[in-house]
C-alpha cells in the first residue's frame, strides 16, 4: 500500500535533484559568461563595455529556450 507514496516521494526528489542542478549550471554559466566578456572587452578596448552585457544576455536568453524545451517535452512525456 505504500508504493504509490514512495514513488511520489522519490519522484519529489528527483526533480528537486534536476531543478537544483539546472541552478547551479545556470550560476556557473552566467559567471563564465560575465567573465569571458569582461576579458573580450579588456582584449578590444571598446568605449563602452558591450561585451560584459551581451555575452550573459545571449546566455540567459538560450537558458530560457533550454528550460521551455525541457519542460514542454516532459509535459507531453507524462
Amino acid at each position: 500500500m505504500n508504493e504509490p507514496g514512495k514513488k511520489k516521494d522519490t519522484s519529489n526528489k528527483n526533480l528537486l535533484m534536476q531543478y537544483a542542478g539546472i541552478g547551479a549550471q545556470i550560476i556557473a554559466g552566467l559567471l563564465i559568461f560575465v567573465f569571458t566578456g569582461k576579458w573580450i572587452d579588456g582584449k578590444l578596448q571598446f568605449s563602452f563595455p558591450i561585451f560584459i552585457w551581451l555575452m550573459p544576455l545571449i546566455f540567459i536568453i538560450g537558458t530560457i529556450i533550454k528550460v521551455i524545451k525541457d519542460t514542454s517535452t516532459r509535459k507531453k512525456d507524462e
